[in-house]
């Protein structure tokens, strides 16, 4: 049965998450999980699609859009427990699950430490790792001094091709909007929970199904960075779409096409 989009904030960890649920009562359930400095609206391309299949739950992650900002530091395995404290308190005993960037960092805690809980994974324009500490960390002193906003028109430019950009400003004017709205402080909670994942070694033990993918002009993780981590998940499919590094908007219909057919294998 359908029902209509259910919007609320939920008690997880001791703070608020913002939550909205779309999809038919009783349908499989589907986490959506968005990228640093983003929110749930990310997902807009994709919740028509989804939800016509999969009860679609997406959250603002800590720190995000409307959901509260419990005091750093923040870690991954922190990241990872909100997702779990979403599923207990919607009583899903499993579901699949899609993350983007910071939110396929999430996704693969959760493959490995609470593998119980997922039926697959789908892994966007992400990885296990992003190398030594200190650009990360140039970012969170520019953060802590001046805020989100002067690093908002960099960001897009790697999250966007100049050709996606000038054919689609209504899109991108939505993301940045997203950007600009994203606390300091949550923003940098989650720059050093990223910043201190390795999950490398964690990547073989990965026994749900998954899909990786990569965009052909995303800067990080390149292409063939991608693919060399996605190796070492057993049975990973990697796919490469034509795209930088927020794929779920900039190739949307290959995105929506490539996850659908994926989910529906199992």
């Amino acid at each position: 049965m359908q029902q209509r989009p259910v919007t609320e904030r939920v008690q997880v960890n001791g703070h608020s998450l913002h939550v909205q649920v779309d999809g038919p009562v009783g349908a499989p359930w589907l986490v959506l999980a968005h990228s640093l400095g983003a929110s749930l609206s990310l997902w807009e391309p994709q919740v028509a699609h989804f939800s016509q299949r999969y009860r679609v739950l997406r959250y603002d992650a800590r720190g995000h859009g409307l959901s509260g900002i419990p005091p750093r530091p923040y870690t991954l395995a922190a990241l990872g427990s909100d997702v779990l404290g979403l599923l207990d308190a919607f009583a899903i005993e499993r579901a699949s699950f899609c993350g983007l960037s910071m939110g396929g960092a999430t996704g693969m805690w959760l493959a490995t430490n609470a593998a119980e809980r997922l039926d697959r994974l789908v892994l966007c324009n992400t990885t296990p790792w992003l190398g030594p500490p200190e650009t990360m960390n140039s970012r969170i002193a520019q953060v802590l001094a001046a805020g989100v906003e002067p690093l908002v028109e960099g960001i897009l430019q790697r999250w966007f091709t100049a050709e996606f950009r000038a054919r689609e400003p209504a899109a991108v004017a939505g993301v940045r909007q997203a950007l600009l709205a994203t606390p300091a402080a949550g923003y940098v909670g989650c720059c050093e929970a990223i910043r201190d994942m390795d999950q490398r070694a964690d990547l073989p033990r990965i026994r749900t199904p998954t899909l990786v993918i990569a965009g052909t002009y995303d800067p990080a993780p390149a292409i063939d960075a991608a693919r060399e981590w996605a190796a070492t998940i057993p049975g990973a499919l990697c796919i490469e779409l034509p795209t930088a590094h927020i794929s779920n908007i900039g190739a949307a219909p290959a995105f929506n096409a490539a996850v659908m057919h994926f989910l529906r294998a199992a």
